[in-house]
């Protein structure tokens, strides 16, 4: 499925989780199948200067350092800091994935959210979107995106679980909604009545890959190339072609993220 146009944009990607030896063959792939642009999330601290370092040569691949709600331990001042150092890359498109996470013990959740409301802190200070991760915890979240101001800088709900009307207010405060994986499962309900409500401007496109993987490969590791199988999906349930599904949600990430052409 090569592509002319803008091609297909992956929001949200763990590339980091490849070996240097593999992962010019698996985004070769990619391209193959018509994806063009890559942003990949951190996790922990620990990743944050492998995001730079290994995708330095690599002109579709940003970044988005932060810490994930299940590395919130690791936030105090010293970490603030090596953050805003990372997002002085002129990769550093966003902060994330940054949350709550009701379904882990630990850590609990008093400790989530210090780490989430700082990141915000940061996020707004420096003008960056953010990528939020969001399971079971959506009332709390939203009150918290709400006093720290972040409809200052929006940014995109990864994997996005919520229903129609967490939808509406995710994007009420500015952020789009990532489809994934997910979408593609023949058992799937809430995606794609979300997909096909929400304004077409809100849609962004990821795999999170290694994991999430798309129907029919449910179970396999994730692989970059498959974020086509979930474009057509998309098209599928909004009446588009590939073309134009790349085209609106490429425009739509690249609007939302603030990437000038």
């Amino acid at each position: 499925m090569e592509q002319c146009g803008p091609g297909l944009f992956d929001t949200h990607i763990h590339l980091d989780f490849w070996t240097q030896d593999t992962l010019a063959g698996e985004l070769e792939e990619a391209r193959s199948a018509g994806v063009r642009q890559f942003l990949v999330p951190g996790v922990d601290r620990t990743r944050w200067p492998r995001l730079t370092a290994c995708f330095e040569r690599w002109e579709n691949i940003l970044i988005a350092p932060g810490l994930h709600p299940q590395a919130a331990d690791e936030w105090n001042e010293t970490a603030a800091e090596e953050l805003e150092n990372q997002c002085d890359s002129p990769k550093a498109v966003a902060i994330g994935e940054i949350g709550l996470d009701a379904l882990i013990d630990r850590p609990g959740q008093g400790l989530q959210e210090a780490a989430f409301r700082s990141q915000l802190r940061v996020a707004v200070r420096l003008g960056l979107p953010v990528l939020i991760h969001c399971r079971k915890a959506f009332n709390r979240l939203f009150e918290i995106l709400r006093q720290e101001n972040a409809e200052r800088v929006g940014g995109i709900f990864h994997a996005f679980s919520g229903s129609w009307e967490t939808a509406q207010l995710a994007v009420s405060l500015g952020f789009g909604i990532g489809f994934g994986g997910p979408l593609t499962y023949p058992n799937a309900r809430r995606g794609p009545e979300v997909l096909r409500r929400i304004p077409e401007e809100w849609i962004v496109l990821e795999t999170d890959a290694p994991d999430l993987s798309p129907y029919p490969h449910r179970g396999k590791e994730n692989r970059p190339a498959w974020l086509s199988l979930i474009a057509a999906k998309v098209g599928d349930l909004r009446a588009w072609n590939m073309e134009e599904t790349a085209r609106i949600t490429t425009a739509n990430a690249r609007r939302i993220l603030r990437i000038l052409d």
